[in-house]
């Protein structure tokens, strides 16, 4: 279970490695002012065992609970950012969701944003990032997100 977990995570980073076509075929993929955004959502019982203390949670527990996990970069360079201040406003389509903070986490040696959220109706959801970097303006996209009820 714990190598299942490290690769899911690992998926993200391989993702923002091997380009935009193949990440935005299974629309996880945007940019948006300048910024790559890439993200991931895996059921927190993938990750069990692995995130102990993980977004002051410690062990996630919850048939419907998924961590949303996004890699940011430099749409241009290519360089991960690792100084933002990354939220996501995630909802089913036509209602309003909750808003929470990314916060900052270390996967194979390279920074990310991620944070718990229930996922408990059917979907589909939207998943609306903000990205604020120092001296910057506030970056917002969305991706939609088809669930499937476990």
């Amino acid at each position: 279970m714990r190598s299942l977990a490290l690769m899911t995570l690992a998926l993200v980073g391989f993702l923002a490695r091997v380009g935009g076509a193949t990440a935005a075929e299974v629309g996880q993929y945007r940019v948006a002012d300048g910024l790559a955004l890439y993200l991931g959502v895996i059921p927190a019982e993938i990750i069990r065992g692995q995130d102990e203390g993980m977004h002051g949670t410690g062990a996630a527990r919850g048939k419907h609970l998924n961590h949303i996990v996004v890699a940011v970069f430099d749409a241009t360079t290519g360089e991960r950012i690792t100084d933002a201040e990354v939220s996501a406003r995630v909802a089913e389509v036509g209602l309003a969701g909750r808003e929470k903070s990314l916060e900052k986490m270390s996967i194979a040696g390279t920074v990310s944003f991620g944070n718990y959220f229930d996922l408990r109706g059917s979907g589909p959801y939207r998943i609306e990032v903000r990205v604020r970097r120092p001296g910057a303006k506030v970056v917002s996209t969305e991706f939609r997100y088809e669930h499937y009820l476990r």
